[in-house]
Parts: structure tokens; sequence; C-alpha cells
């Protein structure tokens, strides 16, 4: 007796059969719900803002235009996942030839970014920047990572994959994935120690206007009191 459809597969396959037909709705549905993945895992490969964002877009051309090559074995993401994949090492070996990417050479899904530091309720222009100078630190670190280190520390961390998934995306083993990403983690936390370590005595700031401003309140305070 056949399984009972979920209402997951019975939208996906909706979704690829009007996508199929050039449906508009369907392939915007699709790209908003594949956007972020594919762009981190691209960036991961190609270390390139610009470039993983025209990968993605060849990506989504190309699974466009042979959708009926899709058969439903694995998810409608993980399918994408893999063209964008072979798009990103194909434009790493056009670029440098002469770099063997075997290690990340696939074979055959969204995240929650913490912020820090925490964004306060009201805008804080300092606050702001620090937060993306921290941003801007951690993506260096994450780009220092060897290749190998890299995709699968994005898949598993950053974008929330499993180790199956990622394994089957990579085609490595779990317990290659697993050791990866213990190394990948080890290595980054010594870059953002070395990195953080001589900024710690400056958080929690408290200068500037702030500072400025309860000098203010305090003289306020104090005449009322006189």
């Amino acid at each position: 007796m056949p399984r009972p459809e979920t209402v997951s597969s019975v939208t996906e396959r909706d979704l690829v059969a009007a996508a199929r037909a050039r449906d508009a709705a369907a392939i915007r549905t699709i790209v908003r719900q594949n956007n972020r993945r594919l762009f981190r895992i691209a960036r991961a490969i190609l270390k390139d803002d610009g470039e993983a964002e025209d990968a993605v877009q060849e990506s989504y051309v190309r699974a466009f235009t042979h959708l009926a090559e899709f058969e439903g074995k694995s998810s409608l993401a993980t399918w994408l996942t893999r063209i964008a994949i072979n798009e990103a090492l194909g434009r790493v070996r056009r670029r440098r030839p002469t770099v063997a990417l075997d290690e990340v050479s696939p074979r055959g899904r969204g995240a929650t970014v913490v912020p820090f530091p925490l964004v306060a309720a009201q805008p804080d222009p300092e606050r702001a920047m620090a937060q993306h100078e921290v941003h801007a630190m951690l993506e260096q670190a994450i780009d220092a990572l060897p290749d190998a280190f890299r995709v699968v520390l994005v898949a598993r961390v950053i974008e929330e994959m499993s180790v199956e998934e990622t394994a089957e995306l990579f085609g490595l083993k779990p317990e290659t994935v697993k050791t990866r990403l213990y190394r990948a983690r080890a290595q980054l936390r010594r870059s953002l120690e070395a990195k953080f370590g001589p900024l710690l005595t400056e958080t929690f700031p408290f200068d500037g206007a702030r500072c400025e401003a309860m000098a203010g309140r305090v003289l306020a305070r104090l005449a009322a009191m006189s």
C-alpha cells in the first residue's frame, strides 16, 4: 500500500510542475525558498559575494531549463544545491586551474544569525558599526579556512544541514564531515581569539555621547538637590 503523501511533498511537486510550465509565481517561490542556502554554499566555495551571486543566478537558469531532469529522488533544495556547487567549482577551476578541489567536489537546508554585540531596541550607530566590524572579521576568518573545512562549516553550522545531508552533497563519509567540522571550528576559534583577544578590554563601551549624557544627568540631579 503506498504511503500517504505529505503536504510538503505535494506542495513541492506542484511547484515543480508549475515551474516547468514557466509559471512566474512558482519560479519566484522556488528562488525565494532556496536563495540563502545556494548563496551561502556558493560563497563558501568562491569566497566572493559578486561571483557567488552570479553563480547562483546561473544555477537557477540551468535548473529551470533542465527541470524535466528533476526526478524527485532527492528534495528540490538538494538538487538545486548540487547544481550550485558544480557551478561554483567550475568557476574556481576556470579561475585557478592548478588548484585541486578533490576534497570538496560533490558526488551526487534556514539558519539563524545571532548578532554580536546584541542589537539595542533603539538604533545605536556605535553598536551598528561594531556589529558590522564583527561580521566582517568573522567572514574573513571563515574565508581563511581551507576549502574542505570551509564548505563543511557553512553547510553544517550556518545552513544547519545534517551530517547526512552534508555528506551526500559533497560525496563524503559522515565521519569525514564530523572530523572536518571539528577541525574547522578549532581553527576558527584560534583565529577569532587572536583577532578579538585584544578587543575584550574595549567591550561594553560607555563613552562619547552616552558618557556626556550621564554627566549632564548627574549635574542636573545635583542642581535640583541644591
